[in-house]
């Protein structure tokens, strides 16, 4: 694979705050940096991948006590069975659950499944990380 060199213009502050970002994260160069920002922001709006076949990292904290939300979600992940390759439930403190499902299959359907889960009542934070299937 070529490499192709270009420039960036950017206000000293900002450089200076990416700079310890970068370091602090392990990179070791701006250039290997830039390449996974640029490769998350294309698979986060690459419209052509919704069809295409990958796989999902979901992270959903909540309020156990909140309503029925348990039982919620558990509901939704029984109803999306096939999508699901795993789950992980840890106990973060006496009210408050934090949940890790790997999902699998169509990127649109992992964001459905993913939007289902975030929007239960109880659900305080979820965050959905979607990847392509790497084909060889």
């Amino acid at each position: 694979m070529s490499i192709e060199r270009f420039g960036v213009s950017v206000e000293s502050k900002l450089l200076q705050k990416f700079d310890m970002l970068i370091k602090s994260k392990g990179y070791t160069t701006r250039s290997e940096a830039i390449r996974d920002l640029m490769r998350e922001a294309i698979v986060e709006s690459d419209a052509e991948l919704e069809n295409a076949e990958g796989f999902g990292s979901l992270t959903l904290v909540y309020d156990h006590d909140a309503g029925d939300v348990v039982e919620k979600l558990l509901h939704i992940q029984h109803e999306f069975h096939d999508h699901i390759i795993s789950t992980t439930h840890i106990h973060i403190d006496a009210e408050h659950c934090m949940e890790m499902i790997a999902l699998r299959g169509k990127i649109s359907e992992i964001k459905k499944i993913g939007d289902r889960l975030r929007a239960l009542k109880g659900v305080l934070y979820g965050k959905l990380v979607v990847a392509k299937s790497m084909s060889r």
